[in-house]
């Protein structure tokens, strides 16, 4: 089957939540689970969202929000559906989301959960450099700890 990326619509927001539903079940992301999760897949100052598909049918997500550092934006609420891996929807998404960084002369950064081991060896994969592991902001628990990484250059 052919995978395709393509702009998030609005319309998606229901699939985007089931399968976000399925990777918490199966992965544990996001590690807390989003009281609106249709709202937290839209973080404000989005600058842009997209979907993989197959066969027609949504199967992954992606976007790009404003990053803390000047002249840096974050790839995040990433993830692809447990039952569709395999298709390299993770890959076709990081370069959708790393092309319009630089089409906005922005440098893309995310954070990763450590224990993420798959997706941290894909973008390990696409040239992804590691700058820092701290504790997760966005959690309480202080156990929870994130890789940070730059896009390459």
């Amino acid at each position: 089957m052919t995978a395709h990326v393509r702009p998030r619509h609005d319309s998606d927001l229901d699939a985007c939540v089931r399968i976000l539903a399925d990777v918490h079940a199966v992965d544990g992301y996001p590690v807390h689970w989003p009281a609106d999760p249709a709202g937290w897949l839209t973080p404000d100052g989005l600058l842009g969202a997209w979907v993989a598909a197959v066969g027609g049918e949504v199967a992954g997500h992606a976007v790009l929000s404003p990053g803390e550092g000047a002249g840096t934006c974050e790839v995040n609420r990433l993830y692809v559906s447990p039952a569709a891996r395999g298709h390299r929807l993770g890959e076709l998404l990081m370069d959708q989301a790393t092309r319009a960084a630089r089409e906005s002369s922005l440098r893309p950064v995310l954070d990763v959960v450590t224990a993420n081991t798959a997706a941290v060896a894909l973008y390990e994969r696409l040239g992804w450099t590691r700058t820092a592991t701290v504790h997760a902001p966005w959690s309480q628990d202080p156990a929870v700890m994130v890789h940070r990484y730059r896009g390459p250059a």
